[in-house]
């Protein structure tokens, strides 16, 4: 019985179910069934309920049931591993082992810890006259796994099963009987990264570096966690020594150009990416990073070949369909649009390749004026992304509320004169697909500015704040800011100062364009009294439904549904609100529209907030040709044209939900028909 013992322990609540699992154990498989007809409609509909009910179909040999059963689960669940699992098993039980082996790779990509998953993967590609490779890789991870302390694997499975937190709880008290186990520490700085507390999981991930240098995957994270902390030269070198430890290793190629690319250097990256080819031709990963690589550098025509190679090479290589789209000039073809819904229907397009086909067929259909079709593609994506968040509207309501009752118009009366007064930064900030990039890409076309990229320093350090209050007795961010004291609030500006240097040249000033910083203007002030802020404002419509048909590569959970990005437009707009009441003049309100409508007027208004003489280069940025990493990139590096403005019009009939979260202040502010 592969698989039940497990899955059922959340549902031991329930006795119904427990003793349906009972039957399925003895073999009793008419019984369980029966017993599962007979539970409520709610029940028989659950996850645990459909989970069962495909064992005991695929025990009884009625694979197409089995197969049906779990698609619908799949529906409810679609991160559910033991879901993926036990499709394997039932198609490998009919005789369909390649189609077994694609559900058995999704599994153990949602669940590592699935040893019967790795050993149907591992029996079957050694059967694979071309497997050979993949069999070993596989044999490894059963390796791994097999030597690996009993409790850490439950771990890797809490994780597997999205229970962060009792997986937190394990590991730790884990840690505390072996405190110098390193792979225990590995997954422990992998849970703080899933939790956003990334200077302790660096720490961590640092320290069991030093403890075993020749442990592969503790040092791969830590250069991960550098990366994501944006240490981009200590990142670097930590991938340099990795490499020089097998220099033909193409992983350690792929890291290390990856790396290369963070830094700028992209001679580098494309000629380990090359190097990693040789070894494995045709890698779509590999073929889709150098299409990166091509596109922040400027090079749209090197960029969709590498894409059309990757295509070429794996099919079912959803990613690469979406970094197409994602050029947002690019125009599919006939043959490319079919190949495309036939890959979002087949069966064994992983989940990622699903959302991926998606949002590129939103784009696809869109394109050619669609926009029934196109809307229906790109409702299904952002639902399948919705399903693996957990993004809560009313605690973000909540937190934006918090900021509004502790950081009131006395409480900076009273903290004036704190914080470093270096004046380098520029923060450039408001909702994603807003303008930012185009305002920074005017302002980084100044002689005396640095573009740089999303730092996340301002968002870390709330996060360790907050992290702070639930761990100790201090008080929840953004209260804990009552407590701190000028000195405080002096060293966190003068270490963002430093921690930031390594991202700019030479120019005195530099751009931070992390939208999410509206929601922590306060500790900005508090900590740089003396930093430029612009907040990027664009039509509701425009702003949202351009988020909700963007596939964002990390956080934005807001934009997966209608209503979410709505409320938190509306939310954002009264955070806002309450910053120009409480901060007078601090910042600088730069709409999108008025850009685009006269954009040497709103240069010279950003220049004249910013402190610097008027440069022309600032109204031709287009032509500057720096790296962009954002979506925009292929965008900002044409001249300013307003066939954009109005395109969410085109959806207006199915755009009722945004209409009705935005609320009536929003809709009359910006003359918003009713809904």
């Amino acid at each position: 019985m592969l698989g039940v013992q497990t899955v059922m322990q959340a549902a031991q609540t329930s006795p119904t179910l427990q003793s349906i699992q009972e039957h399925i154990v003895a073999h009793q498989y008419d019984a369980a069934l029966l017993s599962l007809e007979g539970l409520s409609d709610e029940l028989r509909e659950s996850v645990d309920a459909l989970y069962l009910r495909a064992v005991c179909e695929r025990l009884s040999r009625r694979f197409d049931d089995a197969l049906a059963t779990l698609e619908r689960l799949k529906r409810l669940a679609p991160e559910h591993a033991r879901a993926h699992q036990e499709e394997g098993h039932a198609l490998r039980d009919a005789g369909a082992d390649s189609d077994a082996l694609f559900a058995y790779q999704r599994a153990t990509r949602l669940n590592p810890a699935l040893v019967a998953s790795w050993k149907q993967q591992h029996r079957i590609l050694s059967a694979t006259a071309s497997g050979d490779l993949e069999a070993r890789q596989v044999a490894a991870q059963l390796d791994y796994l097999q030597q690996l302390a009993p409790p850490l694997v439950s771990v890797i499975d809490l994780i597997g099963q999205g229970a962060v937190l009792k997986a937190e709880d394990l590991c730790r008290r884990y840690l505390q009987k072996s405190p110098r186990d390193t792979e225990a520490m590995r997954l422990l700085a992998d849970i703080g990264l899933r939790l956003g507390v990334l200077d302790d999981a660096e720490f961590l991930l640092r320290s069991a570096r030093s403890l075993d240098p020749s442990n592969v995957r503790v040092r791969i994270d830590y250069i991960q966690i550098l990366r994501k902390r944006q240490k981009f030269a200590a990142a670097l070198e930590e991938a340099r020594l990795l490499l020089a430890t097998a220099p033909n290793n193409p992983q350690f190629q792929s890291i290390h150009a990856i790396e290369c690319m963070q830094t700028g250097d992209y001679a580098d990256a494309l000629a380990l990416f090359d190097a990693v080819l040789a070894t494995l031709p045709n890698d779509p990963v590999t073929l889709t990073s150098k299409g990166h690589a091509f596109k922040t550098m400027g090079q749209y025509d090197d960029a969709v070949a590498a894409y059309r190679a990757a295509i070429a090479s794996a099919p079912q290589h959803g990613e690469a369909y979406y970094a197409l789209a994602n050029l947002k000039v690019y125009e599919f073809s006939d043959a490319e649009m079919e190949a495309m819904h036939a890959r979002e229907r087949g069966a064994n397009s992983g989940y990622m390749d699903r959302v991926h086909l998606s949002f590129a067929l939103g784009k696809a259909h869109e394109d050619r004026g669609d926009y029934k079709t196109a809307f229906e593609h790109y409702v299904t994506g952002n639902g399948l992304k919705k399903a693996q968040s957990r993004y809560d509207a009313e605690r973000m309501a909540e937190d934006f509320a918090a900021q509004r009752t502790v950081c009131t118009r006395a409480f900076f009366d009273q903290r004036s004169g704190y914080g470093h007064d270096a004046p380098d930064p520029i923060f450039i900030l408001g909702l994603p697909r807003a303008g930012s990039t185009l305002l920074e890409q005017i302002l980084a076309s100044h002689s005396q500015v640095d573009g740089t990229l999303e730092l996340p320093n301002i968002l870390s350090l709330s996060q360790s704040m907050r992290r702070a209050g639930r761990d100790s007795d201090k008080p929840p961010y953004p209260d804990i800011l009552e407590t701190l004291s000028s000195e405080d609030f002096e060293r966190h500006g003068i270490q963002f100062i430093e921690d930031t240097r390594i991202h700019r040249q030479d120019a005195p000033s530099f751009i931070d364009k992390m939208p999410n910083n509206f929601r922590h203007i306060g500790l900005i002030h508090l900590m740089l009294p003396n930093a430029r802020i612009i907040d990027a404002r664009r039509h509701p419509m425009a702003c949202c439904f351009s988020g909700f048909k963007q596939l964002f590569a990390e956080g934005q959970e807001f934009t997966y549904d209608l209503s979410d990005v709505g409320q938190y437009y509306r939310d954002y707009v009264s955070l806002m609100d309450h910053w120009d009441a409480v901060l007078p003049g601090k910042i600088l309100r730069v709409n999108y529209e008025d850009v685009v409508a006269d954009i040497e007027t709103q240069v010279r208004r950003i220049l004249d907030h910013c402190g610097l003489e008027f440069e022309t280069a600032c109204v031709d940025f287009y032509r500057n040709k720096r790296s962009v990493r954002t979506p925009s990139s292929e965008q900002v590096r044409q001249p300013i044209y307003t066939t954009g403005l109005e395109e969410w019009r085109h959806f207006e009939p199915w755009l009722g939900p945004l209409k009705s979260a935005l609320g009536s202040n929003v809709r009359e502010r910006y003359e918003i028909a009713s809904v």
